[in-house]
């Protein structure tokens, strides 16, 4: 593809994002795999220019709202401009604010040739000049949009951070690290690295997480031999930790309550070396349908997969187990550096229907626990009302449970925490992010069952 070409598919992608409903990636992915003809190169130069403008899609529309000339090139609050014009506008701004570009080099990419955007228009023109050599961060931007969140958002990120706001959010727009989980059934980390060196790629040892690999830059893991032999599964470092505080160890019996595409599923069958017994639930049994090539990669051969847990199982299945994880549907705010566009579709409605569903799968998984069982609940959220508060609503009405420390838990199944990054604990659970740890946000509650009492 030409330059021109490429700027073409960024304007072509901006404006199907914007009228789709769907997360982002999709809309990328589906474009991509329709275009078979698109390099590898070209597909990743495409990929990154949107991702560019999603992380940046406050500020660039800040700016585009003050400079917009009058002839309408862009009037994204009227919504008066079409949707290719918007689209282009957008792109506009992330050539010019994001990557810096001249004036007179945007101009030039807008060629008119066969696969390339049309020229621009006069009021374009205008708007490209009046952008041009601006800094995308301005002192004048209100905090939401400095920190790409929405309004609504920041008292609740103020009331969990506190005077490390700021430091949070910002991590949450970078782009995230490529994490890789070491699978324990197929080798250990060093087998793991030399496999990977063989493929040419660089990979140094997670931090926190004594599975975990992390990729220098960004190298297709997933068309190479130690993916295809179950050697590696792309996991980031803090979903990992999520799976080892379980303490899943071989004979005992587990629930993965929400187990989604089975990353957790995956990484509990290693812990328990396949030995006990593995149930992995989810409500989207289309998305749990997912797991089973990924099992048989792995070579997790316990692993039982069963759709949605309705009554007459839980009923069937109660205090039958010595470990449940609760991976809980959630706001996804700590994974925002791998979903950009997520803080953008994000409603409190949402929330609070989040928050519903977080409650009662507490309820189903304590129901599931014997005396003496441990639940894991989990969240990639780092929003109080998700963890610390559904934790003491959950307790206020199971006085049977008790919280066991994070600290407690990571000891038993891990050791002493690395004394190299801010402890990941904060008072009794388990709390990461990506600005002071690296890893996505993530929340883990330990709580243990003390009485026979359902």
């Amino acid at each position: 593809m030409t330059p021109a070409a490429r700027i073409a598919a960024v304007i072509e992608l901006v404006q199907a994002i914007e009228a789709d409903p769907r997360p982002a990636e999709r809309c990328v992915a589906d474009y991509l795999r329709g275009r078979r003809y698109i390099g590898a190169k070209d597909r990743r130069a495409v990929a990154d220019a949107v991702f560019a403008w999603l992380r940046a899609r406050a500020r660039t529309d800040w700016w585009l709202a003050r400079a917009a000339p009058a002839d309408g090139a862009r009037d994204g609050a009227s919504g008066g401009a079409s949707g290719g014009a918007q689209a282009r506008a957008a792109v506009l701004a992330l050539l010019a604010l994001v990557e810096g570009r001249a004036a007179a080099e945007i101009a030039a990419l807008f060629d008119g040739s066969r696969y390339g955007p049309a020229p621009l228009s006069d009021g374009e023109g205008a708007l490209v000049a009046r952008l041009a050599g601006r800094s995308l961060d301005d002192p004048a931007q209100p905090d939401w949009v400095r920190l790409e969140c929405p309004e609504w958002l920041l008292a609740a990120f103020g009331a969990a951070f506190g005077s490390g706001r700021d430091r949070e959010l910002a991590a949450l727009i970078a782009a995230a690290p490529l994490d890789l989980r070491v699978n324990a059934l197929k080798g250990d980390r060093e087998q793991a690295r030399a496999a990977l060196a063989d493929e040419g790629i660089e990979a140094a040892p997670t931090p926190l997480s004594p599975w975990g690999l992390r990729v220098a830059g960004r190298r297709a893991v997933t068309a190479g031999a130690a993916y295809r032999a179950g050697l590696i599964e792309p996991q980031d470092e803090g979903s990992q930790l999520v799976a080892l505080l379980c303490d899943a160890r071989p004979g005992l019996a587990v629930a993965d309550l929400c187990a989604g595409g089975g990353g957790k599923t995956l990484a509990l069958a290693a812990a328990m070396g396949n030995d006990g017994r593995l149930v992995a639930l989810d409500r989207d049994e289309a998305r749990l349908a997912r797991a089973r090539p990924r099992l048989r990669r792995a070579g997790a051969d316990l692993a039982e997969l069963h759709g949605p847990p309705d009554a007459a199982w839980l009923a069937a299945e109660a205090g039958r187990f010595d470990r449940v994880l609760i991976d809980a549907p959630c706001s996804g705010t700590g994974t925002w550096r791998r979903q950009p566009d997520a803080r953008w579709r994000l409603t409190e409605t949402d929330l609070a229907r989040y928050r519903a569903a977080q409650a009662a799968l507490l309820g189903d998984g304590a129901g599931l626990l014997r005396p003496g069982g441990r639940l894991v609940y989990a969240t990639c959220s780092l929003l109080p009302a998700e963890n610390r508060e559904q934790i003491a609503a959950f307790l206020a009405a199971h006085p049977d449970f008790a919280v066991v420390p994070a600290a407690e838990a990571w000891q038993a199944a891990l050791g002493a925490p690395p004394a190299c990054l801010p402890s990941p604990f904060e008072g009794d659970f388990l709390t990461v992010t990506p600005a002071r740890h690296g890893c996505d946000g993530f929340f883990a509650a330990v709580l243990a069952r003390r009485s026979g009492r359902a």
